[in-house]
C-alpha cells in the first residue's frame, strides 16, 4: 500500500517540493496551506485544501477528513511556519508572539494531536517536525520565532517518547538558510537596513556555514522522504540539522 501524506503548508516553498517528492513515489499526500491560488495550482497528484493552521477548528477539520479519505495516515509532515516579528524583546508585541507560536508550535500540537490515535491503531507511523537552525541558536532580535523554534524540538523530544511504544517514530528536521522566496525577502530587507546589496547579505550568510552556499528546498524534502522510509526504522527521537554545518550565526 503507498503512503499516505499529510503536510501542512504544502502548497508553496519547501512544502511543496516536500509533497511533490511524496507523490513522486506514488504516495497519497494531502496538503493544507493558506494560500488559495497555490492550492489551485496543485497538479492532481496532490489534493489541497485552504487552511488557517492558527484555526483550530479548521484544522483540525481537515486532519480528520484527509485521513478519512485515505484511510489513516502513515506521515505526518509539520512544515508551516512563519518568521514572526523581529526587534529588541522591549518592544514585542505579546499579539504578534502569540500568533507567531501559534503558527510554528500551537499547529504541530493540534496535528499530532489528531493523527497520534490512528497511528496507535495501526500501530506504525512517521512525524517529522520541521524547526530551524534558530532551535539550535540563540538567536538576537528574533525572539518569537527562535522560541517556537526551540519549542518545536522540545515537543519532537516528549512526542517520540510518548509515542515510541506504540511504534511511532518523530524525528525533527533544521533547515538552516533555505533557497526560495522566503529567504529573498530576508536578504532584500536585511540589504535595505544595512545599505548593501542583496547578493552581498547572501555571501555574509552562505559565509556561515561550512559549506559555503544556501540549502535546496529539496534537499529538505529528500531528509523527509528518507525519514519516513525503510532505512530509517530506528532512527527516532533526532535533530537533524540541513544546513551545510552551521559555524557562524546569521538569523533567516
Amino acid at each position: 500500500m503507498s503512503k499516505r501524506v499529510l503536510i501542512t503548508a504544502g502548497a508553496g516553498g519547501i512544502g511543496r517540493v516536500i509533497a511533490a517528492g511524496y507523490a513522486a513515489q506514488g504516495a497519497t499526500v494531502c496538503v493544507c496551506d493558506q494560500d488559495a491560488a497555490a492550492i489551485a495550482a496543485l497538479d492532481d497528484t496532490i489534493k489541497g485544501a485552504c487552511v488557517d493552521v492558527t484555526d483550530e477548528t479548521a484544522l483540525d477539520a481537515w486532519l480528520h477528513a484527509s485521513m478519512d479519505a485515505m484511510g489513516g495516515c502513515d506521515v505526518l509532515i509539520n512544515n508551516a511556519g512563519i518568521a514572526g516579528q523581529a526587534g529588541q524583546i522591549e518592544d514585542l508585541d505579546l499579539a504578534q508572539w502569540k500568533g507567531c507560536l501559534a503558527v510554528n508550535l500551537d499547529a504541530q500540537m493540534i496535528a499530532c494531536r489528531a493523527i497520534a490515535p490512528v497511528m496507535k491503531r495501526q500501530r506504525a507511523g512517521v512525524i517529522t517536525n520541521i524547526s530551524s537552525t534558530s532551535g539550535l541558536f540563540g538567536v538576537p532580535f528574533r525572539a518569537p520565532y527562535a522560541a517556537a523554534k526551540w519549542a518545536v524540538i522540545g515537543f519532537t523530544k516528549t512526542i517520540a517518547t510518548e509515542l515510541g511504544p506504540h511504534g511511532i517514530r518523530c524525528n525533527a528536521i533544521c533547515p538552516g538558510a533555505v533557497k526560495g522566496a522566503r529567504i529573498d525577502r530576508v536578504l532584500s530587507a536585511e540589504a535595505g537596513a544595512r545599505g548593501v546589496t542583496a547578493d552581498d547579505v547572501y555571501t555574509d550568510y552562505a559565509s556561515g556555514s561550512s559549506l559555503r552556499r544556501f540549502a535546496e528546498p529539496q534537499e529538505i524534502a529528500d531528509l523527509c522522504v528518507y525519514l519516513s522510509s525503510d532505512g530509517a526504522k530506528f532512527i527516532s527521537g533526532q535533530v537533524i540539522a540541513v544546513d551545510g554545518n552551521t559555524e557562524t550565526y546569521h538569523s533567516a
